[in-house]
């Protein structure tokens, strides 16, 4: 005689903590609370604090000289530290009109990108080689590297060999002094190429590719971030220059914008919001441009720092 009484399967259910109207349920709640707390445990502080007070120590210049771009001679001279009370927009085109920065960014920018590029092939030529060792001496060649970051620019023979050679008050000849400045060009790149594996040059020599082929094929593109740190360190320098171009140039038309804007500050050292208007008008293309290059240069140095 069968049991007519229904039979329950007795399956063990495992209770599942209910989840509240946020989606989480306590446990889940619970784990994020404490990581939350762990994270502002751990949180650096005294690091925010430092960082803070360096930027307002590198900002207060700049902010400083924008103040002053902004007032007018009577208000500098009633209250020169004052912030200003009624902006003076007008002091950057007349700086522009008088000082004729027009002419000299376009010189600029011409000195610029063709000594910042000459720089940086050489560095390219120069630091990989010895970065592989493929020339003799290659630790002397790291040694004077750093010895020709310490030695004072030869001015005499420079313009010397210019004025031989038929380049004195030459564009020619002054993008050809400044782009053989190298500085930290050389010894940067060589850090940064010890990083790439030299089973790449294994492996190019047995599929027979050529030095030159393998260096510009292969080569750059890997140390594209090296490279444009060095373009970049390269062309700032270029920007900033004014003794060379004093020293190589006879004709005012041919200036940078550094000289000029040092031809400028002699003629008009007393007013000094037009001055301030000219200062800020030279350091804007290099503050506006490392706002969007920064991440180049920070790759480029640890980059190299790491090789």
């Amino acid at each position: 005689m069968s049991d007519s009484t229904p039979r329950h399967a007795s399956t063990s259910v495992t209770e599942r903590p209910t989840a509240n109207s946020s989606g989480l349920t306590p446990i889940e709640k619970n784990g994020d609370f404490a990581t939350k707390k762990l994270r502002r445990k751990h949180r650096p502080i005294g690091a925010y604090v430092a960082v803070g007070f360096l930027l307002l120590i590198f900002l207060f210049p700049l902010l400083y000289l924008a103040n002053t771009a902004l007032k007018s001679s009577q208000e500098f001279i009633t209250n020169p530290v004052g912030i200003v009370t009624s902006p003076q927009w007008s002091n950057f085109s007349a700086a522009w009109n008088t000082g004729d920065f027009g002419d000299y960014i376009a010189n600029t920018v011409l000195y610029t990108l063709a000594g910042a590029a000459i720089g940086t092939f050489i560095a390219l030529v120069m630091g990989f080689p010895v970065s592989r060792g493929y020339i003799k001496g290659g630790k002397l060649w790291n040694a004077l590297f750093v010895f020709v970051l310490f030695l004072p620019n030869a001015l005499v023979t420079q313009f010397h060999l210019l004025r031989n050679i038929g380049l004195y008050d030459n564009r020619i000849g002054y993008i050809l002094m400044v782009g053989v400045g190298v500085g930290i060009g050389p010894l940067l790149f060589s850090g940064f190429a010890k990083s790439i594996p030299t089973e790449l040059d294994e492996a190019a020599a047995i599929d027979g590719i050529g030095y030159w082929r393998y260096l510009f094929t292969f080569i750059f593109p890997l140390a594209r971030p090296a490279l444009a740190t060095i373009f970049i360190l390269q062309a700032v320098w270029i920007w900033n220059e004014v003794i060379l171009a004093t020293v190589l140039f006879f004709d005012s038309s041919k200036w940078p914008i550094a000289t000029g804007l040092n031809a400028f500050k002699g003629a008009y050292s007393n007013n000094w919001t037009l001055l301030a208007a000219a200062t800020l008008i030279v350091a804007a293309p290099l503050i506006v441009g490392y706002v969007f290059i920064q991440k180049y240069l920070v790759n480029g140095v640890v980059g190299a720092v790491k090789g």
